[in-house]
């Protein structure tokens, strides 16, 4: 990996423009197998329970736009890191406008040369 920050970072965008676009079956090929995702209001593992709870979302918060700030990665390895951020998303709840800001934690694997989503931990 000739610049391991870089490739990282921008797998974390692409994970970032891929939510905005609120279709589910255009994120779901950069989550891995057996991935766990712990919201503020539960955990979920496995791609079916991933997905059932990030279509909630989508479904609640209309034109959501969620935004990854101050990402820093706090372990790189050749297959697996982990990063730490904060995140603020904006859009339309019950036909008004609302936003919300919170902390993330992500863990990333490599897996036959391409990085996913492992776990992600998002809290207020």
């Amino acid at each position: 990996m000739a610049d391991p920050h870089a490739e990282l970072t921008a797998f974390m965008y692409q994970y970032e423009r891929t939510t905005n676009r609120h279709d589910f079956d255009e994120l779901a090929p950069l989550i891995a197998d057996g991935a766990t995702y712990w919201f503020t209001e539960g955990s979920y593992h496995g791609i079916d329970a991933i997905k059932a709870a990030v279509e909630r979302t989508f479904a609640t918060i209309f034109d959501e736009v969620y935004q990854l700030e101050e990402l820093e990665w706090i372990a790189i390895a050749d297959d697996l890191a982990v990063c730490r951020y904060r995140f603020r998303w904006n859009g339309t709840v019950d036909g008004k406008p609302t936003s919300g800001q919170g902390r993330g934690t992500n863990v990333v694997t490599k897996r036959n040369g391409v990085w996913k989503m492992l776990n992600e931990h998002l809290s207020r």
